[in-house]
């Protein structure tokens, strides 16, 4: 990312950065209910890495999953480019051990 563009972003609020996207046509490009881990560090800015995530069955994947290298979780932590905000979705399913 272009560092003056990442100093513009920093001053910019989400609601305005919702606003700019929905008048060009992308009408939900936002995620609910997330808060800053800590309110004193400066803005988080950066292009999203994500990685969609869905709960594990019990009866199917044992902790022994996590073991392998190429698990999706696991490989999205490692392979996270710095500067850029690593992003979980598990539809609101906290069961999704996100």
């Amino acid at each position: 990312m272009n560092p003056d563009t990442r100093k513009k972003l920093m001053g910019v609020s989400t609601a305005t950065l919702c606003t700019a996207l929905f008048k060009r046509g992308l009408k939900h490009q936002f995620i609910q209910g997330v808060l800053p881990l800590n309110p004193g560090l400066p803005t988080m800015v950066g292009p999203a890495y994500t990685l969609r995530y869905m709960p594990a069955r019990e009866d199917l994947n044992g902790i022994e999953v996590f073991k392998d290298r190429s698990h999706p979780q696991r490989v999205a932590v490692e392979e996270c480019p710095p500067g850029a905000v690593l992003v979980i979705d598990s539809r609101k399913d906290a069961r999704a051990a996100s």
